[in-house]
């Protein structure tokens, strides 16, 4: 049976949202990976490079709930429009900074954090976006595009950031990214209004935007199959997330120079465009709880994998595995936050689940650093493997719902008809 579009694609105004994001990420992606290099190039201290870590971190974390319930009070379209404008802004600032010769760390962080308040707006307003572009029986199908495109951007981004730099120079990577963001606002231009249900005030405070907070928080307490992907999410990356320690692992244990490092870099990026394939040609998923708790399990006994690995072959195919087990994962865990979530709290949910999804790989970076510092880099990954097997298991006994969901289920007000 050959390829066919992808159900979502067929919805024009998905279908523009999501080009204009991937040429986004591309360029998003392009900044990150030349940050890194640049730091190198102005500092030799390694823990340079954690201060970008804490830079994209902490506004997410203290934003992030102000965010949702932005993306629930007001037009999802018109905050994309304001975020948009503020990341190109600020990617333009740091090549103009570069360019001049005169840029400087605290630049580099500064700028980070301002992205980072943007992302902590932009990332629920446009998770909560999609439902209202695709029918719900479309839902996962479009949260796999969603991953395709930012696997594509992901694998893209860092090798045109390396061209770029070589032949261009550092500044370029930061104009192209700036640029690239026209493509999302353009996009926005295009696709015209689009309905949302808006939610109200909270009754009886003058103030009330604490209490809508409060409410969106109540709403997933409540929510035993919400708050258990949520959960899964933040465990899974945090015992899990040993990106940090590759580099040693590509050196020290594989003893490979910058080209397989590259290759390696990119495995997980092409494990999850091949998983996020195959889901984009189903229509519907079933059993989508035990698909998903599955799907974890596989990630964590790949990473196990990629602690133990010698060679150089078994540990790129380890990584493909992390990888696309994630993208499994991750397109079903979007998927049934959208489909429970009623089209109200959408943005307030995203803004909760963006503390989680931000503050798992963040942590666990630090914490991956503490046990290799112990244990050795190899050991360290076996750990967190193991912790994530583990995880899998304490979540899939705490909350037996997310063991019967299938995706069958009734689908909540808000995601489009037609």
């Amino acid at each position: 049976m050959g390829l066919h579009i992808p159900p979502a694609l067929h919805y024009r105004k998905f279908t523009l949202l999501w080009l204009g994001m991937v040429i986004s990420i591309t360029g998003s992606q392009m900044q990150l990976w030349a940050l890194f290099w640049h730091i190198r190039t102005l500092t030799s201290q390694p823990i340079a490079v954690s201060g970008i870590g804490a830079a994209r971190f902490l506004p997410v974390l203290v934003f992030s709930l102000v965010g949702g319930l932005i993306a629930d009070r007001y037009d999802r379209r018109a905050v994309l429009f304001l975020t948009q404008s503020v990341m190109a802004l600020t990617a333009l600032a740091l090549g103009l900074l570069t360019l001049w010769g005169v840029i400087r760390l605290w630049h580099i962080y500064l700028i980070t954090a301002i992205q980072a308040v943007a992302v902590s707006f932009d990332t629920p307003a446009r998770q909560s976006l999609v439902p209202n572009l695709v029918p719900g029986g479309d839902l996962a199908n479009a949260f796999s595009m969603q991953s395709i495109g930012t696997d594509l951007g992901a694998v893209a981004g860092p090798a045109l950031s390396g061209v770029v730099i070589a032949y261009m120079g550092q500044y370029y990577t930061y104009i192209f990214n700036a640029i690239s963001f026209l493509a999302v606002i353009v996009a926005l231009l295009m696709i015209g209004k689009i309905p949302q249900q808006v939610a109200a005030p909270v009754a009886g405070s003058r103030f009330s935007n604490w209490n809508a907070i409060r409410e969106g928080i109540d709403f997933i307490r409540h929510q035993p199959v919400i708050l258990s992907t949520m959960v899964l999410d933040f465990f899974a990356t945090f015992f899990s997330s040993a990106n940090t320690l590759l580099p040693f692992i590509a050196r020290d244990v594989l003893k490979v120079g910058s080209v397989a490092y590259g290759w390696l870099s990119a495995a997980q990026s092409i494990g999850a465009i091949l998983a996020a394939t195959v889901i984009s040609q189903k229509h519907l998923l079933r059993r989508q709880g035990p698909l998903m708790l599955a799907a974890v399990g596989i990630f964590g006994l790949a990473t196990v994998l990629f602690g133990f690995s010698r060679f150089y072959a078994l540990t790129m195919l380890a990584l493909i595995l992390v990888g696309a087990s994630d993208a499994v994962s991750t397109i079903i865990r979007n998927t049934i936050r959208q489909l429970q979530t009623p089209d109200t709290y959408r943005g307030r949910m995203t803004g909760v689940n963006q503390i989680f999804f931000m503050g798992g790989p963040q942590l666990g970076e630090i914490e991956s650093g503490l046990a290799a510092e112990a244990l050795g880099p190899g050991l360290a990954i076996v750990a967190g493997g193991l912790g994530c097997l583990l995880a899998v298991g304490w979540i899939a006994r705490r909350w037996p719902q997310i063991r019967r969901y299938d995706g069958s289920e009734p689908v909540v007000a808000g995601t489009t008809s037609n």
